[in-house]
């Protein structure tokens, strides 16, 4: 198979690379990182894709009047996007369980100190309430305990968590609130659309920063073997 790191191909009874002398545990583990970086990075592209779809699609209504306007027309036009959201946070649901598997190894890893049992890494996704503050948490000291930081830099990755973690449950509970929005007068319809974008971006804008975590966490693991 070929190496993570330096691309030479490494037999498989060999447990260390010939070139570049990394563990194949390291090399797998960069593996799953790339491939959840990805899949992030396609969850974002669809989510800003539709975001920009909705708000082209959405154009009649800025020149409607309340007396030339059709709920009926608006409704069908804006059916599909609902659809389009519901399955954005399906692909992100789905890009969630290679994340955790990614997490996992990512939290054994990371030398600590920890504040919660590695158990939490999975639980603290399932458990409600618990599930709207523990991941953040989880993921910044596995980030934080990864490497040797500065205050400044703690304070930085701290910000790019908690922004990721802010805006994934925005887009969620947009994405609900646009599901559910109602289209029977003009300024409903616009209020709708705005709501549907707004989703939209803000599920873009968590899958960016979780790329980013993803990639800083990964890279320094790696780069400490």
């Amino acid at each position: 198979m070929p190496c993570a790191l330096c691309g030479d191909i490494i037999p498989s009874e060999v447990a260390r690379c010939p070139a570049c002398g990394a563990w194949a545990r390291r090399r797998d583990f960069r593996a799953v990182g790339v491939a959840v970086f990805m899949l992030l990075g396609f969850d974002a592209f669809v989510s800003l894709g539709s975001g920009i779809s909705l708000l082209r699609a959405a154009r009649p209504l800025h020149d409607a009047t309340h007396d030339t306007y059709d709920a009926a027309a608006t409704g069908k036009a804006l059916a599909p996007y609902q659809d389009v959201l519901l399955i954005g946070v399906i692909m992100a649901a789905v890009t969630g369980l290679l994340y955790l598997t990614w997490l996992w190894r990512a939290y054994g890893q990371s030398p600590g100190p920890h504040r919660h049992h590695r158990a939490w890494v999975l639980f603290g996704w399932l458990c409600p309430v618990v599930n709207l503050w523990l991941p953040p948490r989880l993921v910044y000291d596995v980030w934080v305990n990864s490497g040797r930081y500065r205050t400044a830099e703690r304070q930085a990755a701290g910000l790019v968590v908690a922004g990721w973690w802010g805006c994934a449950l925005l887009s969620v509970l947009l994405a609900r609130m646009f599901g559910h929005g109602s289209v029977d007068t003009l300024s409903d319809a616009r209020f709708d659309v705005h709501v549907g974008v707004a989703a939209s971006a803000f599920q873009a804008i968590a899958a960016a920063l979780c790329m980013a975590t993803v990639f800083h966490i990964t890279r320094i693991q790696v780069e400490h073997d």
